[in-house]
């Protein structure tokens, strides 16, 4: 008698039921994992087309949307930057000049914190009292300031100060003078082509600016002087500090 044929139980095969089950499971723990990732659109679009490739489903490729931005590089200079100049370096350059040239006797030499030096001369040095006249006596004098500035990239701004006596016997101020007297050691310089007429300034304060109080005498004095106030001029450092630029 022929053994019964045994028929395959209805559904699908169990080892079927269980790879779903593993696969579901798999499916969610990435779900899990994306979800506590930082949500980047394009990586995001990767890994779902990776999923749906592990799955079978196929779509039709599209160019992406997405590009890599590209942030263009610092543009390369072949300069290097060009320091500004300061008037500490030339201080004591100047301060040593006129140590040497034996005038330090008649010049002041200050360094200001605002980037300047100043070289004060008394009033009595270069003019009369009451004139605006340089005594040709202050010739050599002027002649040797400027041959200690003129080599440096520097401006120089001449100042006339007063003290506040008003001028006797005379119709003007001691603005006037000390306007007269700023423009005509400027004259000076320019006549005698000793110091170019574009780094040149004149003014006169008067007795606006006095550096000690006008009580005595001897402060009085301080106050009538001729200040040369020199100033690094960054245009001219510059010109000689920069390479030509190629054609």
């Amino acid at each position: 008698m022929a053994k019964k044929q045994e028929e395959c139980p209805a559904g699908a095969p169990l080892w079927m039921v269980t790879f779903s089950d593993l696969v579901t499971l798999l499916l969610t723990f990435f779900v899990l994992l994306l979800s506590m990732a930082t949500m980047d659109k394009v990586k995001f679009d990767e890994a779902k087309q990776s999923l749906e490739q592990a799955f079978g489903f196929h779509s039709f490729s599209t160019t992406s949307r997405y590009t890599v931005p590209v942030m263009p590089s610092a543009p390369k200079s072949k300069f290097a930057p060009i320091p500004q100049p300061s008037a500490a370096k030339y201080y004591k350059r100047i301060k040593t000049d006129i140590e040497m040239t034996k005038i330090s006797d008649k010049v002041e030499v200050i360094k200001r914190d605002d980037n300047t030096i100043v070289l004060r001369i008394n009033d009595a040095v270069l003019f009369e009292p009451g004139k605006a006249t340089l005594n040709p006596a202050s010739y050599p004098l002027l002649r040797k300031i400027a041959d200690i500035v003129r080599p440096l990239p520097m401006t120089m701004r001449i100042e006339g100060h007063t003290d506040n006596t008003p001028i006797a016997g005379k119709k003007i101020t001691n603005w006037d003078l000390s306007v007269a007297r700023a423009i005509s050691v400027m004259r000076f310089y320019n006549r005698g082509k000793l110091f170019s007429l574009d780094r040149m300034s004149a003014v006169g304060y008067g007795d606006t600016r006095p550096i000690a109080p006008n009580d005595s005498p001897e402060n009085k004095e301080k106050n009538r002087r001729v200040d040369f106030v020199l100033h690094p001029d960054i245009m001219s450092a510059n010109a000689k500090a920069a390479p030509p630029i190629p054609l």
